[in-house]
Formats: structure tokens, sequence, C-alpha cells
């Protein structure tokens, strides 16, 4: 057992990872996740930026800080399928455009999947932004998807390309495709959990506020396992 996970391992050392992100009118803060992914790329992971139509300065911003910049479908699930087909990696990672990676995720990645009982997984998230209740919430978000095995998108989420494609990729439906694909997923196996975290922005919860956003994330969740379809819940999301 212990030669065979040394060659699963050893083979992870030569896989290449792809961060795929999908944006739309992200100008105001894609420019820093990018440059936040430099220090991968110089390990020579490859970011791809999916872009579904930005009408601002979202496109200009991207071109010179990623590998690769396509332009999809509208809809983040089509848009991150449309990415990992035009991907090269062995290993993908869907981040969002106001997502930033902790460090060394690459080798936590690697290190993890060595473990041939996972074929995907995903950091815990930190919420920034002035509420204090953020912090309780990004625990309790890691929490239920530590004891559900569902993963969020904010929590970026990585994949083996074999699997992904096994699954059908991200179900084309404008909502709830994070959760659609952790119940594929987990039929492959659980996912990584690492604790390592991934800091995404609170915009929409201080936009909103977080009492609100609380209940309106909760309902939504509700009604899908209900069975409400994503395209109803789409538009109350909105």
């Amino acid at each position: 057992m212990g030669s065979a996970l040394s060659r699963l391992a050893a083979g992870l050392i030569d896989m290449r990872l792809s961060v795929i992100v999908p944006v739309l009118n992200e100008a105001a803060s894609i420019e820093a996740t990018l440059r936040a992914l430099l220090p991968l790329r110089n390990e020579g992971v490859e970011v791809i930026v999916v872009d579904g139509g930005s009408s601002d300065d979202t496109v200009r911003h991207a071109m010179p800080l990623t590998d690769r910049l396509v332009h999809g479908q509208r809809g983040r699930a089509h848009q991150m399928n449309a990415g990992a087909a035009a991907s090269v990696g062995d290993i993908l990672l869907f981040l969002h455009a106001d997502t930033q990676l902790p460090e060394d995720s690459w080798t936590a990645i690697r290190n993890g999947l060595a473990d041939s009982r996972y074929v995907w997984g995903r950091f815990d998230v930190r919420i920034a932004g002035r509420p204090a209740m953020l912090g309780l919430i990004a625990l309790l978000i890691n929490l239920r998807s530590r004891l559900s095995g569902i993963a969020t998108g904010d929590q970026a989420i990585f994949v083996r390309r074999d699997a992904f494609h096994d699954v059908g990729g991200f179900p084309p439906q404008p909502l709830m495709e994070d959760i659609e694909i952790s119940r594929k997923l987990k039929r492959r196996s659980l996912p990584l959990c690492l604790r390592m975290q991934a800091t995404t922005s609170g915009r929409r919860w201080e936009k909103y506020g977080v009492w609100r956003t609380i209940f309106l994330m909760w309902s939504l969740r509700l009604r899908y396992w209900l069975g409400a379809p994503a395209e109803k819940l789409a538009r109350s999301y909105r």
C-alpha cells in the first residue's frame, strides 16, 4: 500500500493545475484576483479567464494577467465548462472572480489528492468584510460543508479532470451548479476538505445586509432541496 501511494504521489508531482475564473462585469476585482495568482503561474499553473459578455473593462484588466482568455456563453456553469474544455490541466480548480486562494494552495491540493480516496475537494472559506458576523457565517459554511460533503463555489472547488468529465461537468443551470456537481462527485469520493482558507468578498452581505442575505441563501437551498427549479430560484437570487 505504501509503495502504491508513493507512486501516486510521484505521478501527481508531474500533473498540471488549471485555474478557471468565470467573469461577468468584474472590472473592480479581477485584477487583484489575477495578480494573487501570479506566484502559481510562476510554478507552471495555467490560469484561464472565461468572460460571459462583460460590458465594463473586465477583459482589458484580465488580458495581461491570464494565460488565456475565453469568451463563453453567459452563466457561471457554462463559463466554467468552457474554461475546462480550453484547459490543459490534469486537475481543474474553479475560482470566483472575487475570491483569492491561500498561499501554497497548489502544494496542498497535490499532497491531498495523493491520497487515492479523493478525486476532488475544496478549501475552507473566509469572508472578508466589515460585519463581525461574517466570521461566524464562514465558520458555519465550512462546518456544513464538512458534514454534508457539499461544497460551494466560494470554497474554490478543485477536481481531477477525469472525474470532472465522468460526472458531465457542471450542469447547465443558472444557480446551484456547485451543489449539483458536489452531489455527483460525492458518488466518486468524499471531498478533500482543506482547512486552508480561500478569502472571498463579503460585498453581497454588506450590500443587502447580513440577516437578509442569510435568510435568502438558506431559503434558496431549502427550496432547491424541495425540488424548486434552478431557473426560478435564480430569479429570486437576482
